[in-house]
């Protein structure tokens, strides 16, 4: 499942843009409030040659564009859409032209650390009004920017309209490029989730405000293993009429999936974004047009259905057919026709009174990929010619090789004729073709295979072509845990040179659309999976539109793939491993706990996991709870009790969970808690065999005190560190220091048995054999101690991993502040350090004299339940519940 996330996809069909000018970024002085107020941010408008000179003096006349990097992100990211905006303004003599700003957030891992990403908002807002300032007393002055925001750049620009003194009308257009809209792709604290919460809710109750900002979310497809396509798609209910999320696959004129790097870069897709900027200016105002209609039927054009067509918002309805064309009739239901250095123009006419009883539709294509009309409706006519038509070329799609018209003979009543206008042409070759059929006829069912069927099983039709689109129908193919492989083979009885033929598979509820093109004849495979599930109250299915070459023969197989339903699975829930892996090892702390009891020694760690690890004992108590939240009586005492909502519920709701996913991950859980255990305890080992190799003391150290003076000062400095500069740091020196511990204890039980079998080989009286034994014991009560730490030393390293953003994020601004603030682990980190001070100097004999043995054993079982109810959707939980099951460690140290 990794490895099909990780590197099965597709090809990077993406072009590389380059600048014909050197870059050059020009800073922005901000006001000396701002800059003190955020000393690590900073603004920049970009430029290139000629064009940077004489911006240097900021007397600006463009439209401005403003570019927010995401996590880690450059300012620099900008420079793709500046420079082909910059060469597009050069070929209409700068009669238009864009400025585009860029935020520098200082690379920051706003990804994984929410604390900044509020103060990222109010700069970006003193950005906007420095902007607008630059513009001031000019003629065409604008009134508002465009925001293209980048990861979570997208996010930021969204949580603009959050903040309580900003005003909606400075921002009219918002396009984002793989923001992950839905959720947080690691929710690592409880600022991000939070800023996740208030800006989602702000959109989608505030929706009706919002009306006037148009907004357009991109997703990379599967290439992206960084932001899943799903979490890209603006949430449902906000700004219906407003709001546009598509898969770059499925843009026509890109057709292509990009990763989450190259989406600012990918050629194809810059330059629809850039015609979409042009197309969207007022010629009036000479700025981003006002009417939100026009803004959302500009980026239909060229995001969604693309006519093949220069974007006009209000084609002429009627036209004459004019010129010294030559009329034909064509009385077939079936026409091809190839042009090829032709002086003469035609008009082909297709009388529609014979066909409208035996067909429902007609299909017309033409290879010529031009912006001409090429086709037309008659609405008058003479015996030889049509006198007045209407366009129909505005129908048209543009496909890779083709652009095609279906129309539906039903909705054109008033229409006489079909026209396909012919130019002259030299040099050019080019088909076209027509044919009307029904639309049962050209309508195929596959039902797909069942989910266990793991590919060995298939689903197979035969398309004997004689027409030249097909459209299969793929029954109950709906949703995410649904992978398949579908295999096109195409025959042909002839060798004469055909077109090529294109596959779409088309999802009718969202805009995730992937185009395939093959030779005829070929073999051709297509991965089939969703990005978004089936919506509740919504029939439509899945289609793989199959525009073929005629007098070919198609077969179409779809397989069950287990590989890619793994790898569905990984990339819609690998966000919750780190749940599982510590769910796993709190479970074998806790059967250590009982072996301390039962056998009065602590078990090892790997035998532990596998013996006490079981998914059964967390398992149907979840699906319980989530089976009976569907219940109202069931909620509203859950509500009474003030329980958050269980994670694997609101998956449920939003469409994101698999039947037995739970289970699955539980599973690989236990694997990964089981190499890291391993690799664990043997890198402690030779670490400390290498030590006492190069130094052997003479005098063993024995402390049985658990609080010390000099512990005490320890612990007061780490709290003292936390609290005055970051958690994070206090936990990673703690743990470094009882890393150092557990090696030590390592080298000292070594130490311990190395002389102990000296004396036991050098004396063999009574009195010795006593001391064997008293020294036997106190080996094995070493050891045991041993694998206590090292299963504790098992859950912190996951604590420290799951705060290492914030302790990266700290070092990378210690310069501008020795401070973290917001700290989401500072609290958590004073607790954990006493804790840990504790426990590394403590041992298993102290442990099992105690009363509150029995209880701290019992507790993990419970909390591993509470981790994958409460976690999945929220990581930085886990540290919590870790601390709660050491707490009790610590006072059955002292109890």
């Amino acid at each position: 499942g990794v490895r099909d996330v990780l590197f099965v996809y597709e090809e990077n069909r993406c072009s590389m843009t380059y600048m014909y000018e050197y870059p050059e970024y020009l800073k922005i002085k901000l006001p000396k409030k701002t800059a003190r107020r955020y000393p690590a941010y900073e603004l920049y408008l970009y430029g290139e040659g000629n064009y940077a000179e004489e911006n240097k003096n900021l007397l600006l006349t463009g439209i401005p564009v403003l570019f927010l990097p995401g996590n880690a992100g450059s300012y620099k990211q900008v420079r793709s859409l500046g420079s082909i905006a910059l060469r597009k303004a050069e070929d209409v003599d700068f009669k238009y032209h864009f400025n585009f700003f860029s935020v520098n957030f200082n690379e920051e891992l706003v990804a994984l650390y929410g604390g900044s990403l509020q103060r990222q908002t109010k700069f970006v807002h003193e950005c906007i009004k420095v902007i607008l300032k630059l513009y001031r007393n000019r003629e065409f002055a604008p009134t508002s920017v465009a925001i293209v925001g980048h990861s979570m750049g997208g996010l930021v620009a969204r949580a603009l309209l959050t903040l309580k003194n900003f005003k909606p009308e400075l921002i009219n257009l918002l396009i984002t490029q793989a923001t992950p809209h839905v959720a947080p792709v690691m929710p690592l604290d409880r600022y991000l989730t939070d800023f996740y919460t208030a800006v989602n809710n702000h959109w989608i109750l505030k929706a009706q405000d919002l009306r006037n900002l148009t907004t357009l979310s991109v997703a990379g497809g599967f290439r992206d293993y960084q932001v899943r396509s799903g979490l890209a798609f603006l949430p449902r209910l906000s700004q219906h009429d407003s709001a546009l999320s598509v898969v770059s696959s499925a843009v026509p004129r890109v057709w292509a999936s990009t990763d989450h790097l190259s989406i600012v870069w990918c050629k194809e897709l810059i330059l629809a974004t850039i015609r979409a900027f042009f197309d969207l200016i007022d010629e009036n105002t000479r700025q981003i047009t006002e009417d939100p209609k026009k803004r959302m039927s500009v980026l239909n054009h060229h995001f969604v259905r693309h006519p093949a067509k220069i974007f006009e918002e209000n084609p002429e309805a009627f036209t004459g057919l004019t010129g010294a064309f030559i009329w034909i009739t064509v009385k077939a239901s079936k026409w091809t026709y190839s042009v090829y250095n032709d002086s003469n123009g035609k008009y082909f006419t297709f009388p529609l009174a014979s066909h409208r009883k035996s067909y429902s539709h007609v299909y017309c294509e033409n290879s010529m990929l031009d912006t001409s009309s090429w086709i037309y409706g008659c609405m008058n006519s003479n015996s030889s010619m049509c006198l007045e038509a209407t366009d129909l070329s505005w129908r048209a799609e543009l496909l890779p090789t083709t652009k095609v018209v279906i129309l539906k003979l039903q909705d054109y009543p008033s229409l006489s004729h079909i026209v396909i206008q012919v130019p002259p042409t030299v040099g050019n070759k080019y088909t076209l073709g027509c044919e009307f059929f029904k639309e049962d006829s050209r309508r195929v069912q596959l039902p797909v295979t069942h989910l266990f069927s793991f590919g060995f099983s298939s689903s197979k039709i035969t398309l004997n072509s004689t027409g030249l689109l097909y459209n299969v129908q793929l029954q109950h193919f709906n949703q995410i845990y649904q992978a398949f492989k579908i295999y096109i083979e195409s025959h042909c009885q002839s060798l004469k040179e055909r077109k090529p033929s294109v596959y779409r598979l088309h999802i009718p509820w969202s805009h995730e659309d992937s185009v395939a093109v093959a030779k005829v004849p070929s073999s051709t495979e297509i991965s089939a999976k969703l990005h978004i599930a089936q919506p509740q109250n919504d029939s439509r299915v899945p289609e793989l539109n199959i525009y073929s070459s005629s007098d070919c023969q198609y077969e179409v197989i779809l397989k069950t793939s287990l590989l890619q339903i793994l790898g569905q699975i990984i990339r819609f829930h690998a966000g919750a491993l780190p749940v599982y892996v510590v769910s796993n090892i709190l479970l074998t702390y806790g059967g250590q706990l009982s072996t301390l009891i039962s056998a009065g020694q602590c078990s090892d760690f790997s035998l532990e996991l596998v013996r006490t690890a079981k998914p059964y004992k967390v398992e149907p108590l979840l699906s319980i709870v989530v089976f009976l939240q569907g219940f109202n009586w069931f909620r509203e005492i859950w509500e009474s009790l003030s329980l958050p909502e269980v994670d694997a519920a609101v998956l449920s709701s939003q469409d994101a969970w698999f039947p037995l996913v739970s289970l699955i991950l539980f599973l690989l859980g236990t694997g990964i808690a089981y190499w890291n255990g391993v690799f664990f305890s043997t890198s402690l080992r030779l670490f400390s065999s290498l030590w006492l190799t190069l130094f052997r003391p003479t005098v063993l150290r024995k402390d049985n005190k658990l609080i010390t003076p000099r512990r005490f000062c320890v612990v007061l400095s780490l709290a003292l560190v936390s609290w005055t500069t970051c958690g994070a740091f206090a936990i990673f020196l703690i743990y470094l220091q009882y890393l150092f511990k557990g090696s030590d204890c390592k080298k000292e039980t070594s130490q311990n048995s190395s002389i102990y079998t000296v004396k036991n080989q050098s004396s063999m009286d009574s009195t010795s054999k006593a001391t064997q034994s008293l020294c036997n014991s106190t080996i094995a009560e070493g050891i045991s101690s041993l694998k206590m730490h090292v299963t504790i030393l098992n859950l912190f390293t996951w604590i420290v991993l799951l705060n290492l953003p914030s302790l990266i994020y700290w070092l990378k601004n210690l310069r501008y502040s020795v401070r973290l603030d917001p700290d989401p682990c500072r609290s958590t980190a004073i607790i954990l350090v006493c804790i840990l001070e504790i426990l590394m100097n403590s041992s298993t004999s102290e442990v099992k004299s105690s009363k509150l043995l029995k209880i701290a054993a019992k507790v993990p079982l419970p909390l591993s339940v509470a981790m994958l109810a409460f976690g999945r959707m929220h990581l930085y939980k886990v540290p919590h519940f870790v601390t709660f099951s050491l707490i009790l460690h610590v006072l059955c140290c002292i109890v």
